[in-house]
């Protein structure tokens, strides 16, 4: 059973990534967050970094677009290419606001037929196979026979649906019937997104590949565990955590690193059953030392969940 790591933009960047392969098993890839290319396909020092080859050495990453435009595509594809990957994701998921206002990402389902004319050019010219990561439709599930009629006219390396539409964001049950009928008739692997937040949930899809990314977050070792590993100890976690302060610590600013620990410690901490007063003196540390205090009081003082699972907020 392939799992693969989602894309969590502000979270999985190439040190998470690497981090997290070194400490846990069971994932066979970790999708990038999305790179938006501009016309003159430049990047901010850190996104070059994320998509730089020597900064993924040793862990199976994908990148991923983010992109309405076929010409950008293309010349990404090629670039991404050129820079020794062997595969690119098309982004038609994201529900941002700020994203599908631009009609990018799930605002691209929006527009059945220009979606299909955008997937007629990409595939009859990428440089590299193309996956799609997307969900059952824009405004309704109603869209979906439409949806699934385009995505099978075209060979697509791989499919990761996310079984909600645009509008139903996170909220509610994920259509899982959507994704038993793509899997049943498509002729190119359908990886399942949505809501694998525990063990028993990601074993109850056991025969199909999934696509683990909140509960993968609150839970690094979540598919370990699934593949029949080890499961997540107060010890891995800790050592997961305190190899990836190491690792940001040598590259970013202090202020930089307390912030990307912040939003770390959002996930870890459902992990854990600790107290209270320990979890607001984190959530307050703005500094290096105060951080590094409270993080130490925090795993000397807790113990692992009962129940580890992500709860949204």
């Amino acid at each position: 059973m392939p799992i693969y790591f989602a894309p969590l933009e502000g979270l999985t960047d190439a040190v998470y990534r690497r981090v997290h392969h070194a400490t846990f098993a069971g994932f066979e890839k970790y999708f990038m967050p999305f790179i938006s290319p501009s016309s003159s396909l430049s990047f901010t020092s850190r996104q070059q970094a994320d998509i730089d080859p020597k900064e993924n050495a040793g862990v199976p990453a994908v990148p991923q677009i983010l992109c309405k435009d076929t010409g950008l595509f293309l010349a990404m594809a090629k670039l991404l290419r050129d820079a020794g990957y062997t595969e690119v994701n098309l982004n038609l998921g994201c529900p941002s606001g700020t994203v599908t206002a631009k009609g990018k990402g799930s605002g691209m389902l929006k527009d059945p037929d220009g979606l299909a004319r955008f997937l007629d050019v990409i595939y009859a010219k990428s440089a590299l196979p193309v996956s799609l990561k997307t969900r059952c439709g824009y405004d309704s599930p109603d869209e979906w026979p439409r949806l699934l009629d385009i995505m099978l006219c075209y060979p697509v390396h791989e499919w990761i649906l996310h079984p909600r539409t645009y509008r139903e964001f996170y909220s509610g049950a994920p259509h899982r019937e959507f994704f038993l009928e793509a899997a049943a008739k498509a002729p190119f692997p359908v990886i399942y997104n949505g809501d694998l937040f525990r063990v028993s949930e990601c074993r109850e899809m056991a025969q199909f590949s999934l696509m683990l990314g909140r509960g993968a977050a609150v839970n690094p070792a979540l598919a370990q565990e699934t593949q029949g590993g080890e499961a997540l100890s107060l010890e891995s976690l800790r050592l997961f955590h305190d190899r990836l302060y190491r690792e940001y610590l040598k590259w970013w600013p202090e202020k930089a690193v307390i912030g990307r620990m912040h939003g770390v410690m959002f996930y870890l901490l459902q992990a854990l059953d600790c107290p209270a007063p320990f979890r607001r003196a984190l959530k307050k540390s703005t500094t290096v030392d105060e951080y590094s205090e409270a993080v130490h009081r925090l795993f000397s003082e807790s113990v692992l969940a009962q129940d580890i699972h992500f709860t949204p907020p």
